[in-house]
């Protein structure tokens, strides 16, 4: 088992049990107790797991979706394919408004070396946007509102109605769920406003998403599909949902 998916069952057993010992994730995961305890160090540093005498005990409410930390953790490699396909969809000196997420992190350490504006949507976002070392960063507007503790995103009604009195180039948003029948999806109402107001005020509109969350589903919904111009995607949609994706003249990029 590699170390991104044990990181994932981890989380997934902690989120269902609440607190595991060393000994019962070495039988979970079939790795060292060595190995284990340096998995806990790394999930405790990302805020996934608080580590406690003999093991670690989740900071994720049971049945709650899986926090930043862990997100930030999995499907790395698929994340930075679809990040430098972002990146090279959009040209320079756009105005960008970009959606919050492990994704979108990941999409704003592209960007973060080219000559835009940038108005993200999460702290994170903004970190990784000016940490470059090479050049000047982008140049970035804060949309203000309520900050959203963990996720570091931003949330409310002064948060949308910044975003609805800019007009940007390109919206790049990372729904938490998608389908052709429903569309694009959030995990709730608040977030899916902003990821609403985000893209009604741009004139192209790229949804970047991870295959995991094809045909998938989410309570709130953000858009439906013909809103959508472009999709990065890691992994080829059946050819049922790219013929009707082609109905709907939404341009689809493998990443």
């Amino acid at each position: 088992m590699g170390t991104a998916d044990r990181h994932r069952l981890i989380g997934e057993l902690l989120r269902t049990r609440e607190q595991a010992t060393v000994d019962e994730l070495v039988v979970a995961t079939g790795a060292s107790g060595a190995t284990i305890r340096r998995d806990l160090e790394i999930l405790a540093a990302h805020g996934v797991l608080k580590r406690v005498h003999g093991g670690a005990r989740s900071l994720v409410a049971r049945g709650d979706n899986p926090g930043y930390g862990q997100r930030e953790l999995e499907d790395h490699e698929a994340k930075d394919r679809i990040a430098k396909a972002v990146d090279g969809l959009i040209r320079d000196r756009e105005h960008v408004w970009l959606d919050s997420g492990s994704t979108a992190t990941e999409i704003a350490r592209r960007l973060g070396k080219r000559e835009l504006t940038v108005m993200p949507m999460s702290l994170h976002g903004v970190e990784a946007l000016t940490s470059t070392k090479d050049g000047r960063p982008p140049e970035l507007i804060l949309p203000g509102g309520s900050l959203v503790p963990g996720e570091q995103s931003f949330r409310g009604p002064m948060t949308e109605a910044n975003i609805r009195s800019l007009r940007f180039d390109t919206a790049v948003v990372t729904p938490c769920a998608l389908n052709l029948k429903d569309g694009l999806l959030a995990h709730d109402l608040d977030d899916a406003a902003v990821k609403r107001a985000g893209l009604e005020s741009a004139a192209r509109v790229i949804v970047a998403s991870s295959g995991s969350k094809w045909n998938a589903s989410a309570v709130a919904l953000v858009a439906a599909m013909d809103t959508v111009d472009v999709i990065v995607t890691d992994l080829e949609p059946s050819p049922e949902d790219l013929a009707r994706l082609d109905k709907l003249s939404v341009e689809v990029v493998i990443a």
